[in-house]
């Protein structure tokens, strides 16, 4: 784990997944205890959370794409399009992060 801190891939795999756990706290424990419980405390945590790990996300990836040289086409724009999908970030943290 700690050599998933030394380069930018390593990084960009640990925001991944932490935007996917958060993605799912947030759909399947906060949004239901807010329309079935009437209680919307941990949306207004995890909202914010969430959308702050999305924009690293983001960022982080259209840099290390830089970076890295990764063809738009070919990379990019499939690890972009997995933060918009639930599990798309743990899906592509296993097809395509881990072989780089």
């Amino acid at each position: 784990m700690i050599q998933l801190f030394k380069t930018k891939t390593g990084r960009l795999r640990i925001v991944a997944i932490l935007e996917g756990i958060s993605l799912l706290v947030l759909v399947f424990i906060a949004v239901p205890l807010k329309y079935g419980f009437h209680n919307p405390s941990l949306v207004k945590i995890m909202g914010p959370v969430h959308g702050s790990l999305f924009l690293l996300f983001l960022f982080s990836t259209l840099s290390t794409g830089v970076e890295q040289g990764w063809k738009f086409k070919e990379v990019t724009w499939k690890v972009l399009l997995a933060c918009m999908i639930p599990f798309g970030t743990f899906y592509i943290d296993h097809k395509i992060l881990r072989q780089l």
